[in-house]
């Protein structure tokens, strides 16, 4: 049984377990529906609450992001913008470079095309050089054929060349010696020697010359320029003569010895090979030259001539030391050969020294021997002399030891 009490009366009721069970059911419910009611309304509550707050956050988040992209949307459009400026200051750094190395060409082209005419004008004079020489070397070999042909013998290339020195020897070389060679070394001369000299008598310079044409007696038709090197060279090297230059008019379709002046140092030393027509050039260009190696050549002899005068103070010197070094290895080895004479003396000495001492040794030996001696000693072992010195004690004719 169970028991309830009113809570208005006061009154206690028995209720068994169905009824009890009954009104606690219908008390559940009640509590449950009142429960569930106050839940559900406060849910409901704060569903709306929720809502509400959702919708505030976001509207918040909504705001935010709409400034957030209003925000982009104005860095986007500074980038643009700022983009857009360096574009056109790209474009115009870009045009300004095209401009510059467009200008630039145009610059170099027209320096390259000046430099093109300048080349095209200094070609043009070297043609025409070059030309003037072909011209002027035509007409000298017009002249000399046309000399040759009318003059006949006695004129020739040797005559060529004296007869234009001697055309100017007063006003160019006044100093100046031009000789035929006439003096046969070892079977051979050359042709002509030049030497020049200043005023005080110095030598400035020296050429040997050889004029070599086809019309020389000995020299036969097509012979080359080269084969007469070797014995101009010997030529020059036997006259003590410091150039050697070969006037040809051989091989007269060679490029190179058309040119005028040919240097043939690289086959022998100072040695030229020229056309007729600047036989006077090369004497004024070897004298030129010459003349500034000049003050050279008179300071050269002047250290030469001092210089003599020291070698011969220091061969004097030298021959001093020489004489005064000769007679000190002199004594020193006499000095030497007497220290050792010494030495070897003292040595021998040393030798006697020691043997007399060994003999001072020796003698003392024998004088302690001799001392201990006695007739007892000596007769001992030996009755025939024993005997004999008993007859002499008992005579009393010598007084013995016994």
């Amino acid at each position: 049984m169970n028991e309830i009490t009113c809570p208005n009366c006061h009154k206690t009721f028995n209720l068994d377990d169905t009824a009890f069970a009954a009104i606690l059911s219908q008390v559940r419910n009640a509590e449950f529906e009142e429960e569930l009611h106050r839940r559900m309304t406060e849910a409901e509550a704060n569903k709306q609450n929720a809502i509400e707050l959702a919708e505030e956050r976001t509207k918040n988040q909504m705001a935010a992001e709409a400034e957030k992209l209003r925000t982009e949307l104005a860095t986007l459009k500074a980038q643009i913008d700022g983009s857009e400026v360096a574009k056109k200051l790209a474009v115009q750094e870009a045009l300004a470079e095209v401009t510059k190395e467009r200008d630039g060409l145009a610059k170099d082209l027209e320096i390259k095309g000046q430099a093109k005419d300048i080349e095209i004008a200094n070609l043009v004079e070297k043609y025409k050089g070059e030309l003037k020489l072909k011209d002027e070397e035509v007409a000298f070999y017009k002249d000399f054929k046309a000399k040759q042909s009318t003059k006949g013998i006695g004129e020739s290339l040797e005559k060529h060349c004296e007869d234009e020195f001697n055309g100017i020897r007063a006003g160019a070389f006044p100093q100046a010696e031009f000789e035929k060679d006439n003096t046969v070394v070892e079977g051979t001369k050359g042709d002509y020697v030049f030497r020049d000299f200043t005023l005080s008598g110095t030598e400035i310079v020296s050429i040997m010359f050889e004029m070599k044409t086809e019309m020389d007696e000995g020299v036969a038709k097509k012979q080359t320029n080269e084969s007469f090197l070797a014995k101009l060279d010997k030529d020059r090297q036997k006259k003590n003569v410091e150039y050697a230059v070969l006037v040809t008019t051989l091989e007269p379709d060679s490029d190179l010895y058309n040119k005028g002046i040919v240097d043939l140092s690289h086959k022998y030393p100072k040695m030229y090979a020229v056309r007729p027509q600047f036989f006077i050039p090369i004497i004024t260009l070897l004298r030129n030259s010459a003349l500034n190696a000049v003050d050279y050549k008179s300071e050269l002899e002047r250290a030469l001539n001092q210089n003599i005068d020291i070698s011969n103070f220091e061969s004097s010197l030298g021959e001093y030391k020489d004489y005064v070094t000769r007679n000190y290895e002199l004594a020193a080895d006499k000095f030497q050969g007497a220290i050792a004479n010494i030495d070897k003396a003292i040595a021998e000495m040393e030798k006697v020294k020691k043997a007399l001492l060994g003999s001072e040794n020796n003698l003392r030996l024998a004088s302690d021997k001799g001392d201990s001696i006695t007739v007892k000693k000596l007769t001992r072992n030996n009755p025939t002399m024993k005997a004999k010195f008993d007859e002499l004690q008992a005579s009393g004719t010598d007084e013995i030891e016994s």
